[in-house]
């Protein structure tokens, strides 16, 4: 019999550009402004969970791309590796890409991809279930190519005989596109009220 334990350690993934974009479409914010350790504190409150880790995942561009999302991220990561937090980046590839304007005419902009991360995260989440770090593992993102990881926290349960959940945790509102987290994975809406308690004041993109 597999029995549910009281109370349930907690690992929080975050894809930080996932987490962003999604903000950008429900909240407006321009930039990633969320405080990742304050946000990940409030989650597991609410839920009664105990935090025991947060790791941050992000693509970021090269300074010869972008010298000041460069030195954004570059000074943001370094913060969260004072405080704690298990820091992941890659170098965002850029490419030319053809998109569809308003007025029917097309126009070709250079975008940024990050390649790997959700690779990484998935990667993570299993190895952290079979080393038994968590009962519960949050994932902030909305990225669909982890559902297999979670697909595989059932596999994992199983074989261990042990409670083990994954929640999908993403902002909502009613001009989010997206209202859906990652298949096979509980939902932890995020709202706007939730979102704004837990900004980060510090601006580095100075």
């Amino acid at each position: 019999m597999i029995i549910e334990p009281h109370p349930k350690k907690a690992v929080v993934f975050i894809d930080g550009q996932n987490l962003f974009h999604c903000a950008k479409t429900a909240f407006g914010h321009k930039h990633p402004n969320y405080d990742v350790k304050r946000l990940s504190e409030r989650i597991c409150k609410d839920k009664g969970w105990e935090l025991k880790q947060i790791r941050f995942y992000t693509g970021v561009p090269d300074p010869a791309d972008n010298a000041l999302w460069h030195q954004f991220w570059s000074a943001k990561l370094a913060y969260l590796g004072k405080l704690g937090v298990h820091v992941y980046s890659r170098t965002l590839r850029y490419r030319n890409e053809t998109v569809e304007l308003s007025d029917g005419t097309s126009k070709t902009v250079l975008v940024g991809r990050e390649k790997g991360i959700d690779v990484r995260i998935a990667l993570d989440i299993i190895r952290l279930a079979h080393r038994r770090d968590y009962d519960v593992a949050i994932v902030c993102s909305q990225d669909q190519d982890l559902s297999e990881a979670a697909d595989e926290i059932r596999v994992i349960s199983n074989e261990q005989q042990r409670w083990i959940r994954i929640a999908s945790a993403f902002p909502v509102s009613p001009t989010a596109k997206n209202t859906r987290g990652i298949n096979n994975t509980d939902w932890i809406k995020i709202d706007r009220k939730t979102y704004d308690a837990c900004l980060d004041a510090r601006d580095y993109r100075i």
